[in-house]
């Protein structure tokens, strides 16, 4: 019996603040994975409104595919991306403009005026989705009578978009689909009743595929400029990057929750069923739909996007922006500030009027407690907020979901943030399993690899080849700086 030969594919993994191409290699006993290149990303604000380069996005992509297929075999090409953001398209297949960015204003207040028009328990039931101001239902109602939308023919979300480009076939990958508000999330379809409810043209919806799918070959303009053959596959992945991210989750325990730790941190598990009671509304939790048909339900939360973005102001201003030395001196000073991270006024830009880290400042005075406007204590204060977050969030995940946690999985670049895992473990009273880093990149290498034929029949076996190619590092409770009281930081914030 000969050994299967192993499979190389290019894994486009787009975040907010930057994107990249991972070459991903895949064989018995083998997952590799190599970055190949990684450019900026970023809203650009324009007349007051904030939108994504999707053009430079494209270009960034094609420069590290072209690099991938320069250095190797290239079987396949995945795209995962952010969630809820997308693009028009006319009768023509031209994009109408930019896609919006979801932190652009546009959407302030639209969230009440959609939920006097359908009720909030329905639009729950239906979608199973948590109340975020920014979804790609209440992107489109703040959009609603604008020349651009009349005239849209498609809604492509990003990575569907980029695949589009690629290949010219025009689809949406179902994980992606799940986070815009319009997606029936038991029925596995767009929910046109709620689109017409709301006077949206849910023509422009798109058929939808599962991960996996191959989407189609490269259009010969494409596959001239990467230097391969139109046969090349471009496959449907978890294409929103947190259903990626959950693939590559290297669970050992099925009493287990993870957090996708980056720009935004994504806090749950992993469910046969979606949660669609009452309580789970009200506790703002969300049903997404994963790889393979299971259910992510999971809370989101502000994120490293706090830090990363008060650190871009710091730098600005000349302020110490060194973030390595910044999490140095946040595990040597004291802790127990805290404030609400997910509270909104944390989600936009900072402005010259409004930066970052004074909005932390105020936040923390709104409670009672003073912290000083030092970078460090700054930094701690969130890292804090956020472990503070993660403690709360699990613990009602699996209360929820009557699904007990003896393990945390931390995955994304906050697993290499050693102090907020500590903190983390020291908040759940767990211990915590970071890594991989790269888990949005494996889990698009490893849906692929399986469309390609590697031998990897359900999510457990690709788990299986992460646990065993992949060292995790552990945290146990007590082991970091001086043990916080957290029910008492919780009491503070709570007032």
């Amino acid at each position: 019996m000969t050994t299967p030969a192993p499979v190389r594919v290019a894994a486009v993994d787009l975040g907010a603040t930057s994107g990249r191409v991972m070459a991903g290699v895949v064989g018995p006993d083998r997952l590799d994975l190599a970055e190949a290149s990684r450019f900026p990303n970023g809203g650009v604000s324009v007349r007051g409104s904030v939108y994504w380069d999707v053009l430079g996005l494209f270009r960034g992509a094609l420069a590290g595919i072209r690099e991938v297929a320069a250095t190797g075999d290239l079987h396949g090409i995945g795209v995962d991306s952010w969630a809820v953001d997308y693009g028009l398209l006319d009768r023509d297949g031209v994009l109408l403009g930019n896609p919006y960015s979801h932190r652009d204003r546009r959407t302030d207040g639209v969230a009440a005026a959609v939920l006097a028009e359908v009720d909030a328990a329905e639009l729950y039931g239906v979608t199973g989705l948590q109340q975020l101001p920014f979804s790609t239902l209440y992107q489109l109602v703040a959009a609603r009578g604008t020349a651009a939308l009349e005239s849209a023919q498609t809604l492509l979300l990003v990575p569907d978009l980029l695949d589009y480009w690629l290949t010219g076939e025009i689809g949406a990958e179902r994980t992606n689909a799940s986070t815009t508000q319009i997606y029936d999330v038991v029925r596995r379809e767009w929910s046109h009743r709620i689109a017409g409810r709301l006077g949206l043209p849910w023509s422009i919806l798109p058929a939808l595929r599962d991960p996996g799918t191959v989407v189609g070959g490269l259009l010969p303009e494409v596959a001239a400029e990467l230097g391969v053959t139109t046969e090349v596959p471009v496959i449907a992945v978890g294409s929103h990057d947190t259903a990626s991210a959950v693939v590559g989750v290297p669970f050992e325990s099925p009493r287990a929750a993870y957090i996708s730790s980056g720009t935004w941190s994504l806090v749950g598990l992993e469910l046969d069923a979606p949660v669609l009671t009452e309580e789970a509304r009200l506790a703002d939790f969300t049903n997404e739909g994963g790889v393979d048909g299971t259910i992510r339900f999971l809370r989101n939360v502000m994120g490293l996007w706090v830090l990363s973005e008060s650190v871009r102001w710091w730098a600005a201003t000349g302020a110490p922006a060194d973030l390595p030395a910044l999490l140095a001196g946040a595990a040597r000073v004291a802790g127990g500030i805290v404030v609400d991270i997910d509270d909104p006024r944390l989600l936009p830009v900072g402005t010259a009027s409004d930066p970052m880290p004074a909005r932390v400042v105020a936040l923390a005075a709104e409670s009672g407690q003073e912290l000083d406007a030092d970078p460090v204590a700054i930094a701690r204060c969130i890292l804090d907020s956020l472990a503070l977050a993660y403690r709360r969030h699990l613990r009602t995940a699996a209360q929820l979901a009557g699904h007990p946690v003896e393990v945390v999985h931390v995955v994304g670049g906050g697993s290499h943030n050693e102090l907020l895992c500590q903190l983390t473990a020291d908040a759940c009273g767990l211990p915590v399993l970071a890594g991989p880093g790269e888990a949005a990149a494996l889990g698009n290498v490893l849906v692929q690899a399986r469309t390609l034929g590697a031998d990897l029949p359900d999510l457990a076996a690709m788990r299986a080849l992460i646990r065993a190619t992949h060292e995790l590092r552990r945290y146990r409770p007590g082991e970091g700086p001086a043990p916080l009281d957290w029910d008492r930081a919780e009491a503070r914030l709570r007032g």
